[in-house]
């Protein structure tokens, strides 16, 4: 097993046991809804200090139910990861290419490869 599979297998445990622990562990057990967002608790937290409290802004699109929230920020996350997986794709293909355009030149490849690595780029 080389360096980078083990550092690939300890952050996957890492972000599995992240997962696991809260749960396992009964965290927010006490509470009604132990697993609620950052912004529910802040929400919370500012009613309870203030009660007459009137947001500044309101909500563009508020969503029926908590169900459809949370389909669409999952749809958001996804289209993110999607995002970042093909631009990190797109590099390594170009990485690679220019490793081999470049191996091909080393290695005496056919006349004029230089130049048409130049004018792929310009």
């Amino acid at each position: 097993m080389n360096k980078n599979t083990r550092i690939n297998a300890l952050l996957l445990f890492v972000v599995a046991a992240l997962a696991v622990l809260p749960l396992a562990l009964g965290l927010g057990d006490s509470e009604e809804e132990p697993f609620v967002g950052a912004d529910a608790q802040a929400e919370t937290a500012i009613t309870e200090i203030d009660p007459d409290y009137e947001p500044w802004f309101s909500p563009l699109y508020e969503p029926p139910s908590g169900e459809i929230e949370s389909a669409l920020f999952a749809l958001q996350a996804a289209l993110g990861a999607g995002v970042l997986a093909y631009y990190f794709g797109l590099r390594r293909g170009r990485r690679q290419g220019e490793l081999r355009a470049t191996a091909g030149q080393d290695r005496g490849g056919a006349g004029g490869g230089a130049g048409e690595s130049t004018a792929r780029k310009a």
